[in-house]
């Protein structure tokens, strides 16, 4: 399991989630920030800081949020 940065980091794209999350697995993309799904240890320290409420844990996304876990996985596939 891991975390998943949703449509509101597009509109606000804050950054905090990056500064502290301890493995290093987001990354700034051009439309938003992006967890890579492989790394994230799902220790929560980006959603409890994000000013936006962006962050879901990916088994509690909606059916319109599955996209950017899609999106993050095609992000870290380059």
């Amino acid at each position: 399991m891991a975390f998943v940065i949703t449509e509101p980091c597009q509109v606000e794209k804050a950054g905090e989630c990056a500064t502290v999350c301890p493995v290093d697995c987001i990354e700034e993309g051009a439309d938003q920030f992006y967890i890579d799904p492989d790394v994230c240890i799902d220790c929560g320290a980006c959603k409890a800081v994000c000013p936006v409420d962006a962050i879901e844990e990916e088994y509690d996304l909606t059916p319109e949020q599955e996209a950017f876990l899609e999106k993050a996985e095609a992000f870290f596939a380059r």
